[in-house]
């Protein structure tokens, strides 16, 4: 997993954290993103632009490899499972996930599969809170 980030501004909740080729700040940033999992959604009204396709590739670098890029508005993942009963009680546990995030995906749901597409609605593309999204159901 790559820990050196390329990109001179990163988003977050907190506001943006350019790169000053302080060790320190690479390792701040590294944090950041490492802990998406333990992070909180933040509610999005809008008025902010989507993440560059410089900034989804750094965020895709961290969450699992089954994440893609569509087009750098969406990512997307599919879930395959044994039956359909373990396929429902997946997409129950990220129902749970995506109510207590208040960020919540579009599930495509068959037969021993799951495909899950997650951006955010409100500025047409990818934000954080997809991320953090895509880490958390990663650890189901």
């Amino acid at each position: 997993m790559p820990c050196l980030l390329r990109f001179s501004s990163f988003p977050t909740q907190y506001g943006n954290f350019g790169i000053n080729n302080s060790g320190s700040e690479l390792l701040f940033r590294k944090r950041i993103i490492m802990e998406l999992s333990r992070r909180k959604c933040v509610p999005c009204e809008g008025g902010v632009p989507p993440l560059k396709e410089d900034q989804i590739m750094e965020y895709l670098s961290v969450v699992n490899q089954g994440w893609v890029a569509k087009h750098n508005k969406k990512i997307e993942r599919e879930f395959n499972f044994v039956n359909f009963k373990h396929t429902m009680d997946f997409v129950n546990k990220v129902a749970d996930i995506a109510e207590e995030e208040g960020h919540h995906p579009d599930m495509h749901v068959s037969y021993g599969k799951v495909s899950i597409e997650l951006w955010t609605h409100a500025i047409g593309g990818l934000s954080e809170n997809d991320f953090i999204l895509a880490a958390k159901i990663d650890k189901i």
